[in-house]
Parts: structure tokens; C-alpha cells; sequence
């Protein structure tokens, strides 16, 4: 069975990419300073070496962030992670879902929605926006980021690690019982052929 963490875990080049694909958001003037991008940085490289009161700091910059551009889907996505990373997966996911309300065709978002979902183990709309990420990509890295995604989702879905997959013990007693019925039947119909 497969482990899957709860951190949303980004590359350096996903960084930069997401930097690019929202004309520099990390550098606007008055809205995030060189620290929060350090510490955006950091937080790409391992989620996990953010102190609390840094990620704190650093989702309240965000935060800002989106109050000023709100049309800015990739700015939510920042945001969207940094709150994952912070395990606040409910924000999260609103923030993630308003960025690709937002831009439906924003690849970063569909991606980061995806895995987000992917980690939660809601797999079928996982599988979905990832599939639609697949669509938007527009270079190698992209597409490689979304192959890597979507298999994980069905390795998840094939080994019934999604919400839902796992029944309980009832539901499995049920079955139980069911396929030993059916092997003592078996023997009683060859028998009475």
C-alpha cells in the first residue's frame, strides 16, 4: 500500500514557472517582500522547514497579496499551497478552487487543485483536473508534471486508496460471508450435475 504525504511539494522550476506564468507576482511592489519570497523559496524546497510563525507570516502576506490582484489565479495558487503546507487543506481548497474558477485554462492551478485533491484521496476529480492539466500543458516539464500526478492518482485508485475506497468492517464481513457461501455451493451444483 502506498503512502501518500500531506504536503503539497513543489520543484524550484515549478516556482519559477509559477513566478513567470503570473508576469512576477513575487516582485510586485507593496504586495510581497524579498523575506516572504525567501520564504516562499524555502517553503518550495522543504515544506517542512517553515517555523509556524513564518508560515504564518507568509500566508498573511499572501493573503494580502490576493486582496490586491484577485484576478491573479496564480497568486491564489501560492496561496493555496502555503496553506497546504500549513495543513489548513479546507482553505486550501476553496482558494484553490476559486483560482481555477477563476482561469479554467491556468495549468498551475488545474495541477495544484489536482494534487490537493489527490492528497485529500478524492481521486475521481482529482483524476479530472489533472487530466485537464494534461490538456493545458504547453512544454515537456508540464506534461512530465502531470503524467507523474496522474499515475500516482491511479495507483491510489487501483489499491482503493481514495475516500470511499476503504469500506468498513461490516461491509467486508458481508463479503466474506458471501464468497464462502458461494464456495460451499459450488461443490453442491458439481455434485448435482
Amino acid at each position: 500500500m502506498t503512502s501518500v504525504s500531506k504536503e503539497v511539494v513543489i520543484s524550484e522550476s515549478e516556482y519559477a514557472f509559477i513566478s513567470q506564468a503570473a508576469q512576477g507576482p513575487l516582485s510586485l511592489p507593496g504586495m510581497i517582500d524579498a523575506s516572504v519570497s525567501t520564504a516562499l523559496q524555502r517553503m518550495f524546497r522543504d515544506p517542512r522547514i517553515l517555523d509556524s510563525q513564518e508560515r504564518g507570516n507568509l500566508i498573511a502576506q499572501l493573503r494580502q497579496a490576493v486582496a490586491v490582484v484577485p484576478d491573479v489565479p496564480e497568486v491564489r495558487v501560492l496561496l493555496g499551497m502555503a496553506l497546504c503546507v500549513d495543513l489548513q487543506a479546507q482553505e486550501a481548497m476553496e482558494e484553490l478552487r476559486e483560482a481555477v474558477k477563476q482561469a479554467p485554462d491556468c495549468f498551475v492551478a488545474r495541477l495544484k487543485f489536482g494534487e490537493l485533491l489527490m492528497r485529500l484521496r478524492i481521486c475521481d476529480q482529482a483524476a479530472e483536473h489533472t487530466h485537464r492539466a494534461a490538456q493545458l500543458a504547453s512544454n515537456a516539464f508540464q506534461s512530465e508534471l502531470a503524467r507523474r500526478q496522474a499515475t500516482a492518482i491511479r495507483t491510489m485508485q487501483r489499491e482503493g486508496i481514495e475516500r470511499g475506497g476503504y469500506t468498513g468492517f461490516f461491509a467486508r464481513l458481508k463479503r466474506a460471508r458471501a464468497k464462502s457461501a458461494q464456495k460451499n455451493i459450488q461443490p453442491v451444483l458439481a455434485a448435482s450435475e
